[in-house]
């Protein structure tokens, strides 16, 4: 009697290979599915970017990494400390233009004297203006009844309406001049955002500073500035008057 062959066992048997050596699944290798599965997955991310809205993100006041100062014109020393604060305006075609609030009032500093000041220049756009007006916020609330008077001037803005919903957004209730062709920006020899002057109650600058403030870096100035108010101007002794020397007689 013949014998049949013994067959493989399960656990001998194999899936079906090439010549290669390569698994084959139906008319297709194991290779080629992972290569089309890839070509997929690759083709669904470049759809899923391209059909992605471009949109403007919304502002925000959470600090962003990185951010310090936005430059948005030619480099300048900006006003020196220890001057006369000039006033808050400009120029335009000869003519001068003042700064005004979202309501159109006339900002002077002169209306602030007897005051400490703080004046800065910001911008809705701006990442590291968005980082800081909490502390400004907080500033204003902290020391207001103090005296002190923050004024916000806002720069290359679209329209006083827009800045005014911004403000109205983050609870800003100091006071804000809108500055949006930047005429007081660059009177002032402004160059980049934010830029901070302090001015103290005989309108004089005593501190500019470049780029965002932390709360405690303002705390500690507009303390200092309360500080310099309260102490009395030292008192200075008259020079002793010195009599002129006569002078010699004609010799005879």
């Amino acid at each position: 009697m013949t014998q049949e062959p013994p067959r493989p066992s399960a656990a001998t048997d194999q899936p079906p290979r090439d010549r290669w050596g390569r698994q084959i699944i139906g008319p297709f290798t194991l290779r080629h599915i992972v290569v089309l599965l890839g070509a997929l997955v690759g083709v669904g991310v470049l759809l899923a970017v391209l059909t992605t809205p471009l949109s403007a993100p919304a502002p925000t006041l959470a600090p962003r990494p990185g951010s310090s100062f936005v430059v948005v014109g030619d480099v300048t020393e900006g006003l020196a400390i220890g001057q006369q604060a000039p006033e808050l305006a400009g120029t335009r075609d000869g003519s001068p233009v003042p700064l005004v609030d979202l309501d159109g009032n006339i900002i002077s500093l002169a209306d602030l004297r007897g005051r400490p000041v703080w004046v800065n220049f910001w911008a809705s756009w701006c990442p590291p203006c968005q980082e800081e007006l909490p502390v400004l916020r907080a500033m204003d609330s902290a020391y207001r009844e103090r005296g002190l008077a923050i004024v916000g001037v806002s720069v290359q803005e679209t329209s006083a309406e827009d800045v005014r919903a911004y403000a109205e957004t983050y609870a800003l209730d100091y006071t804000i001049g809108f500055d949006g062709r930047s005429e007081v920006f660059k009177a002032w020899l402004g160059f980049g955002l934010p830029t901070h002057y302090f001015i103290d109650a005989n309108g004089i600058i005593v501190l500019r500073h470049y780029g965002p403030l932390s709360m405690e870096q303002a705390a500690t100035i507009v303390e200092g500035m309360f500080a310099a108010q309260a102490s009395p101007a030292p008192s200075v002794s008259p020079a002793p008057s010195v009599s002129p020397a006569p002078s010699a007689g004609p010799t005879g």
